[in-house]
């Protein structure tokens, strides 16, 4: 059976690829992680706060104590002084590129369109493969109405994608008025790959210290139906490859994004749980399904329950919420 696929113009051996997380902040990792079976790997995020903070802090020694004897070297701050080197992150990248043979995807969160823009060409010189523009932000200005949101967006993606040659990918926010339309937009500005969808990590409560704390919750396999249901409804409609991210924790899990349309699955929370081999069981859950439904290859399940394909079409629209409420119903005590 054939597992191969082709993601942003890449043959992957495999349409299983490790999606940003810390088992990829070394070479090491990411060699475990070929080793594994990943058709690529995307790196974790280079976010342009920290980028910023590294910057600051590197001002602040620079101009300290600057009436001081100009030999004093002693002020001049050690590499590992931050915790985000972008200097690390690209040599990673050049790293890796020179150990793997696999794909390597650059993950970068940005706020500002010009450092989106620098900081997307030092990692396309550092070697990376493609990049991935992680679109996570969270508006809270009560003035700043959505069409302006989204505007801006799309006006970052066409920007870095004006300014590199290698291919982009855009992970997505599902909370979009429209996502067809932004999905449409994206894929206007020559996006090689839309990414379906970014999880937004929600803060809580400590009821003992009364403060307000991070909280992260690696994602189950509910958390798969949202990008399922888009990317089946994308799917022959857009020109872009679609990966489907969240939730993706079995072969079975597999098999339904890419009957649904996706070209790869993001695979992060299951080898987080389970361990970079974790891929292996994945993998050959995936061939044992296909051997048992007598599918050859992956592009021969790629679509065939998209709504483009699928005999009913309204199971992924509104018309099948009433039917699913009433199925409910049906099967109370």
């Amino acid at each position: 059976m054939d597992l191969t696929t082709t993601y942003m113009g890449y043959k992957l051996r495999s349409p299983l690829v490790a999606s940003a997380s810390p088992l990829s902040q070394t070479v090491d990792g990411i060699k475990r992680l070929e080793d594994a079976g990943a058709g690529a790997v995307v790196l974790f995020s280079l976010f342009e706060e920290q980028l910023r903070q590294e910057q600051l802090a590197l001002h602040h020694h620079l101009t300290y104590a600057t009436e001081s004897h100009p030999e004093a070297l002693s002020y001049f701050p050690e590499a590992n002084e931050y915790r985000v080197d972008s200097r690390g992150y690209l040599e990673l990248i050049t790293k890796a590129k020179s150990e793997v043979s696999i794909p390597i995807i650059g993950s970068l969160n940005g706020t500002t369109a010009g450092n989106w823009v620098k900081f997307a060409r030092q990692i396309e010189n550092a070697g990376a493969d493609a990049l991935e523009l992680n679109l996570y932000s969270v508006p809270t200005d009560f003035d700043i109405p959505g069409s302006m949101i989204e505007q801006n967006d799309v006006d970052v993606v066409n920007a870095v994608r004006s300014a590199i040659s290698i291919p982009v990918a855009v992970k997505l926010s599902p909370y979009y008025s429209n996502m067809a339309n932004m999905a449409k937009r994206f894929d206007g500005t020559g996006a090689s790959a839309l990414v379906l969808f970014n999880r937004f990590y929600q803060p809580d409560i400590d009821l003992e210290t009364l403060e307000v704390k991070p909280s992260i919750l690696l994602s189950t396999p509910q958390a798969q139906r949202l990008p399922m249901r888009w990317i089946a409804i994308l799917y022959g409609h857009i020109r872009a490859d679609l990966a489907a991210t969240g939730g993706i924790h079995s072969g079975q899990d597999v098999v339904k994004m890419l009957l649904a349309g996706a070209t790869v699955t993001l695979i992060a929370s299951a080898l987080l749980k389970n361990g970079s081999n974790y891929l292996r069981t994945i993998e050959s859950e995936l061939l044992e399904w296909m051997k048992e439904h007598e599918y050859e290859s992956v592009s021969q399940m790629r679509g065939a329950l998209s709504q483009k394909h699928c005999e009913e079409p309204s199971a992924y629209e509104r018309a099948q919420y009433m039917k699913a409420l009433t199925y409910y119903r049906t099967v109370l005590p």
